[in-house]
């Protein structure tokens, strides 16, 4: 890579107890003119390596997903905004074909760029399953064309414009361990089942088995996770096993309010 000048652009991130990688996603973004982390109560020393990593950091407490990227939107210093996860990082080919092609994008007036995801899960990269493989995302955009959705869970991003994608991929560490892969579940799923109470949805339990059975044929045959071994049934059987946590979790909210705020607490802070 190129000892060029730093790009007008943020790097975003939205953190909370990520010490242990937020470096190294930090760290692969050199030419960006600013690293943003919008920290949620981290108590691991998150905040501490992302500034020495180079990041300016703001604590907000935690609203939801899209209202916490729309949030560390607005506390950004430049327009043009690239976002990753903490768990995420530049390849060397895509922060070189990034730094080549910027200045060009910056110019235009284009909303943002599409971004492919490689994933590595169980300490290998994903080489079949759909998913895990050249996903596309909107993670590069021009604030003022671009917008996410105001959701709790499962936020995405809404251009007001035209795209571009990207050649190279971005790489995402998938939870280390499945003991990290389910405790994020469980916080996904009270996220998802309190988005649901807002808009009233009907609990439709009896569709629970089908609900399985259709996820896990979606994953496992449909998307090609058959062809990663047994690490492609792992990632088809917690995927469907999530489909149907969401709903037991929406039908015990329901049924036994008095459950949300000590749920809530237990899983970081989620408000009631």
């Amino acid at each position: 890579m190129s000892s060029a000048s730093p790009l007008p652009l943020t790097l975003l991130l939205i953190a909370r107890n990520e010490a242990a990688v937020i470096g190294r996603c930090l760290d692969s973004v050199p030419f960006a003119a600013e690293k943003l982390v919008i920290d949620s109560g981290s108590t691991d020393g998150t905040q501490e390596v992302a500034q020495r990593h180079g990041a300016r950091v703001v604590h907000q407490d935690w609203l939801g997903f899209g209202p916490q990227r729309n949030f560390a939107t607005s506390q950004a210093s430049h327009d043009w905004i690239l976002v990753l996860d903490a768990d995420e990082a530049l390849s060397p080919e895509l922060a070189q074909e990034l730094q080549s092609r910027l200045p060009e994008l910056m110019q235009s007036n284009l909303a943002g760029a599409i971004l492919k995801r490689q994933t590595w899960y169980m300490g290998a990269p994903m080489r079949w399953y759909r998913p895990m493989v050249g996903e596309r995302l909107g993670r590069l955009y021009h604030r003022g064309r671009a917008r996410w959705t105001d959701v709790r869970v499962h936020e995405s991003l809404r251009f007001d414009g035209p795209t571009v994608t990207l050649k190279h991929s971005f790489v995402h560490h998938h939870n280390p361990t499945l003991v990290h892969r389910q405790l994020k579940i469980l916080r996904y799923s009270e996220l998802k089942a309190r988005d649901w109470l807002e808009r009233d949805r009907p609990v439709r339990l009896w569709m629970a088995p089908l609900v399985f059975i259709a996820a896990f044929f979606k994953d496992y045959v449909l998307r090609l996770g058959m062809l990663d071994g047994g690490r492609g049934y792992v990632v088809s059987q917690v995927g469907a096993s999530y489909a149907v946590y969401k709903r037991l979790r929406y039908y015990e909210m329901k049924h036994n309010p008095a459950s949300r705020e000590p749920a809530g607490r237990l899983l970081g802070g989620i408000d009631p």
